[in-house]
């Protein structure tokens, strides 16, 4: 099977679902692939040595200009975000972001965290009293939706209106959804949570809080950074989407293979490292970003493959996670594991801004989930999402005694 096989392959609905025997098709083919019959892509790059080059590289460049004027509403958003941006502008406003989202903000979040969790959990105890309830719906949303609101100062009652609109721009980055349909849907919530960050910001200098909007706000009025509003818009767009819709996947995706195994469960609620251990490897072993775009600016070699300029290569994280040169056992599941150092946040300068944070919400939540109820089980089979780019699951059945 040739790499451009593989490729339109992911790209079924059934490649979506289960990603990773095509994933061993193209190690099988080695660390980097030309694509020549693609339309869209030059190359696939699949290894983990060939990956953590390719994003370590300036020369393979991730973004692009300031959106024209003429550019529609989502592609101005996202483009207006650091994610969307090459240098200067890109590291002009992550060096703003981390100004007010650093470390100790994520570590002062800590206490909301557990609390949080401690609710959802009294919540999710009732509701599934009497059957099955759905994992995803009633805590794998909610608890990264709180810590957001908590985070950005947004108020409860707006999350459920935020949850349509972050889904429409998701299905808009998706691999391969760039319809009409998607693009317009995508447009509208564009619009819509621009208005709504627009006047959180004009609140926030009015009266500022103690969260990160008010933090942000104080660092462009100060003179200290050159952030415009518009790109504190967008940047709040991309923040929202990427560690909201992480953290969701994350708590997901731990569950199916923590459950396989009652032991690590017990372990895992009894000890933080063991906690820890498993974030990392549900990171690696089904991880919540599967695949990332570069374009090459000269004619680039990697893996003993020349990628042309101009070429974009679809680099592929989730594979890199699975390559056998990296990790022994690559498809199994081993909290144990010696060497975890997973690539689903990216690598260089483009590394994930809110993997502390997401991170953060795994740990601190894991346990608490398995300490209330030890005998939580599935009660059917997961329903796993369209997306590709970002994978998780649309729903997760779950009794809870």
């Amino acid at each position: 099977m040739t790499a451009d096989e593989i490729l339109a392959l992911l790209q079924t609905d059934e490649g979506r679902r289960a990603p990773y025997p095509l994933y061993e098709r193209l190690h099988e083919l080695g660390p980097v692939s030309l694509t020549p019959a693609s339309t869209a892509y030059a190359a696939v790059a699949n290894g983990y040595a060939a990956v953590d080059q390719i994003l370590r590289d300036p020369r393979f460049v991730k973004g692009g200009p300031p959106p024209g004027p003429d550019a529609d509403p989502v592609s101005t958003a996202l483009g207006n975000s650091m994610m969307f941006r090459t240098e200067p502008d890109h590291g002009r406003m992550r060096r703003a972001f981390h100004q007010a989202f650093t470390p100790r903000r994520v570590a002062e979040l800590e206490p909301e965290i557990v609390a949080l969790t401690d609710s959802l959990l009294d919540r999710l105890g009732v509701l599934g009293a009497d059957g099955p309830v759905d994992f995803i719906a009633e805590f794998g949303y909610l608890l990264p939706a709180g810590v957001m609101s908590a985070l950005l100062g947004i108020p409860a009652p707006d999350l459920e209106w935020f949850r349509t609109r972050v889904q429409r721009v998701e299905d808009y980055l998706d691999f391969g959804g760039r319809t009409v349909e998607k693009v317009a849907a995508a447009n509208e919530a564009a619009v819509e949570m621009s208005a709504y960050y627009q006047q959180l910001i004009a609140d926030r200098r009015v009266a500022p809080g103690n969260d990160l909007i008010s933090g942000l706000v104080q660092v462009i009025d100060s003179g200290d950074s050159v952030l415009t509003d518009e790109e504190l818009v967008g940047n709040l767009l991309v923040l929202f989407n990427a560690s909201f819709v992480t953290t969701i996947n994350l708590l997901g995706n731990a569950l199916p293979p923590l459950l396989e195994r009652p032991s690590l469960v017990k372990a895992l609620a009894a000890d933080p490292a063991v906690a820890e251990a498993c974030v990392e490897e549900v990171l690696r072993w089904d991880g919540t970003a599967q695949v990332v775009v570069r374009t090459a600016s000269e004619d680039l070699s990697v893996g003993g493959v020349t990628i042309p300029e101009g070429g974009l290569v679809l680099v592929i994280l989730g594979a890199a996670n699975r390559d056998p040169a990296r990790f022994p056992s690559p498809e199994v599941f081993d909290a144990e594991r010696a060497d975890k150092r997973h690539i689903t946040f990216g690598a260089g300068a483009y590394f994930c801004i809110g993997a502390v944070l997401a991170r953060a919400e795994g740990r601190l939540a894991l346990p608490r989930l398995f300490q209330r109820f030890p005998e939580l089980a599935l009660a059917g089979a997961p329903v796993q999402s369209a997306g590709f780019a970002l994978r998780g699951f649309a729903t997760m059945p779950v009794t809870l005694t």
